[in-house]
């Protein structure tokens, strides 16, 4: 009980502090603007919210501990026994400890600076490149636009739950404002995402096309192509590496696709790290193509996957219906689960 206590405690005490630095560097917070929700993501949804199976299964020295269920990605850790060097190069021997792990959160809004995350938080960003989900002629035809923010979230450590500080690969604690694509000049122009990301001009052809088809198939039933880095499954194609979609799909659809793009780009850029396989066992380890396999995803807003999560590419169909609320439930935030191997000395 006591340390239950401790532990609301210590939430309470992070969800405070964040609000107050806020509020200390003067972000406005647009009460009265439909359009910048709070999605009360600090507070009970904490706890409510998260789909708290989806850790499972557990590995221990290559076991299951947790029984049956979850599922063990392409390329995870299968050997028992790991060796890791501390400060001094001296190597000490460990226990592969192996789960997935809730650690980042992806939002996308149509209001520029608007923080669902942080309660409604209004940066002080102007509404001329402003977003539009183009479900009608007069919201921007077929096309799409999406602004994002990208923000820590090692649920596990901010509880101090299972995870040592050692098997915290980017050394992350408490929730963070990573990236905000308003800042971001690729995220807005194609053109510019192709020469961050020239490797698209290989790709942008019928033929690789065609075999995203593969993929849909595959993610759907659980499994990413990790070879076909330009697919996102049933989502559609990575590239470019932008918040510009043609052909609207509904929001669920699109916003899951740019979420796979925001990872890729992050990767390219090394703010998001390798977490899964033998090289990742001592520490995260820069990965400039998206390890398609190392992510899944929940929907935390507006209506939460409390009870099952859902991969890279995965049909809409099978877990994205009724997830959006007219009008004031159409800018979703998803969390980045990523699979986490590490040498446990």
């Amino acid at each position: 009980m006591v340390s239950f206590l401790t532990t609301s405690m210590t939430v309470w005490a992070v969800a405070i502090t964040i609000t107050l630095s806020i509020a200390f560097l003067g972000a406005s917070k647009a009460v009265a603007d439909p359009g910048c929700q709070d999605a009360e993501v600090i507070g009970p949804k904490m706890i409510t919210d998260i789909c708290w199976s989806c850790i499972f299964p557990l590995r221990v020295a290559g076991v299951n501990i947790s029984g049956g269920g979850g599922s063990i990605p392409d390329g995870a850790v299968k050997s028992p026994l790991c060796m890791c060097d501390d400060n001094q190069g001296v190597a000490h021997p460990g226990v592969t400890t192996s789960m997935w792990e809730p650690a980042r959160l992806v939002e996308f809004q149509r209001v520029p600076g608007c923080s669902s995350v942080l309660n409604g938080t209004r940066f002080p960003f102007d509404r001329m490149n402003q977003g539009h989900h183009g479900e009608a002629v007069y919201d921007g035809g077929d096309s799409s636009f999406t602004h994002y923010h990208y923000y820590t979230y090692p649920i596990m450590q901010m509880l101090d739950m299972f995870v040592k500080q050692t098997c915290n690969p980017d050394g992350f604690m408490d929730l963070d404002i990573m990236y905000l694509s308003e800042l971001d000049p690729t995220w807005n122009n194609d053109e510019l995402a192709f020469f961050t990301n020239p490797e698209s001009a290989a790709v942008a052809n019928p033929v690789a096309t065609l075999a995203c088809t593969a993929d849909a198939v595959s993610s759907t039933a659980g499994k990413p192509i990790k070879e076909l880095f330009w697919c996102a499954g049933s989502w559609g194609n990575i590239y470019p590496l932008s918040g510009n979609q043609n052909g609207g799909k509904g929001v669920i659809r699109d916003t899951s696709l740019l979420s796979t793009r925001v990872l890729a780009a992050l990767h390219r850029r090394g703010l998001a790290h390798g977490t899964m396989g033998r090289n990742a066992m001592c520490g995260g380890n820069i990965e400039p193509t998206l390890p398609k396999t190392q992510y899944k995803f929940t929907m935390l807003h507006p209506v939460p996957e409390t009870e099952s999560s859902h991969v890279i590419g995965e049909s809409t169909l099978t877990w994205g219906l009724g997830r959006t609320i007219p009008a004031i439930g159409q800018d979703p935030i998803y969390m980045i689960w990523r699979w986490n191997d590490c040498c446990n000395l």
